[in-house]
């Protein structure tokens, strides 16, 4: 496949929207749910570490000699960034779940 192939860049783009879709919509996610957690950093800091992992190895395997695929896939994923903001503008994580109280 030519580096410059049209259809190999689509499928990069594509690539780095559903990226972005899985990091994005699984820290919508993890934030919900780790807000009604009676242990939130726990939720946060594996949530943190398998969308990492994982965006990093999708960006990888899609980008792997091939800077014009890995320039799209990165692209799409920030388009993703973009479309979650907005999607999940105004809507509080804090209003949607039940609030653990402290043990103080």
């Amino acid at each position: 496949m030519m580096m410059n192939d049209p259809f190999g860049l689509l499928l990069a783009l594509l690539a780095g929207v559903i990226l972005g879709a899985v990091y994005f919509g699984g820290l919508w996610w993890t934030i919900k749910k780790g807000l009604a957690s009676p242990r939130p950093a726990l939720w946060f800091m594996g949530s943190m570490l398998l969308r990492t992992a994982l965006a990093l190895l999708g960006f990888y395997l899609i980008g792997h000699d091939h800077w014009e695929r890995l320039l799209a896939c990165v692209l799409g994923f920030i388009i993703m960034r973009v479309v979650v903001t907005q999607f999940t503008r105004g809507v509080s994580p804090v209003q949607e779940t039940k609030h653990v109280p402290h043990n103080t």
